[in-house]
């Protein structure tokens, strides 16, 4: 059997007495390095742990695989929650063993974050640039979730497209400098947030980091307005 689990953002209090369970009973466990670090407290001694990073995933999902073949009870972790953005990873396991796998949801830092800033996910649009390939349709739709008028949490690539690229482009793009923007960096861990506008973003920050832009309130003279 190989689960894929998402570990929540962080902090173990947050992972799900099942998936705690799985970690427990696993003879394997895979993962990146900063995800097993994570879980390692509560993998058991005679586990064997596989770390893999950018480079070597599918030299190391292939080693899960076989594993799996032998009949070895296999969890793979990630961050946050599965279908959040952790999509593509698991679309490599299961190219890697060949058919579906179960998956154990986890809290995202985009629970979180509506959590933190008191939003409410009917008005808010989910987006994250954090994957490989062309983010242009991406790009496109959070331009399209402000014009409706809609919050957005919005998870950075961390290569090339983090929060004040992220910022530039929507000002370049015709976005009201005016937005209200929250960058939280480290949820549930050492955790910090920067609050302004959208024209006020320039700072830096580290790669675990998520973006709020929140919708701008109506004008005094549009309210009451048909």
């Amino acid at each position: 059997m190989i689960t894929v689990i998402g570990v929540g953002p962080g902090d173990l209090g947050y992972l799900s007495l099942r998936a705690a369970a799985l970690f427990g009973e696993a003879d394997v466990v895979a993962g990146f390095d900063a995800v097993v670090d994570v879980v390692r407290p509560i993998i058991q001694p005679a586990a064997q742990v596989i770390t893999m990073g950018y480079r070597d995933q599918t030299e190391k999902l292939s080693e899960v695989a076989n594993a799996h073949r032998e009949g070895k009870r296999c969890v793979v972790a990630l961050m946050g929650d599965v279908h959040f953005s952790g999509f593509q990873l698991l679309e490599r396991v299961e190219r890697a063993c060949g058919h579906p796998v179960e998956t154990i949801p986890g809290i995202s830092s985009a629970q979180m974050v509506a959590s933190r800033a008191k939003v409410c996910f009917d008005e808010t649009t989910f987006i994250t640039f954090h994957r490989r390939g062309d983010l242009e349709p991406f790009k496109s739709h959070l331009l399209h979730a402000l014009a409706d008028g809609r919050n957005a949490i919005v998870i950075p690539r961390p290569w090339d497209f983090m929060p004040k690229d992220i910022a530039c482009y929507l000002l370049e793009n015709g976005v009201s400098p005016r937005h209200p923007v929250e960058v939280f960096e480290k949820l549930t861990g050492d955790e910090t947030v920067w609050k302004g506008a959208l024209d006020e973003l320039v700072l830096e920050f580290s790669d675990m980091s998520i973006m709020l832009v929140l919708t701008l309130e109506p004008m005094p003279s549009q309210i009451g307005s048909n």
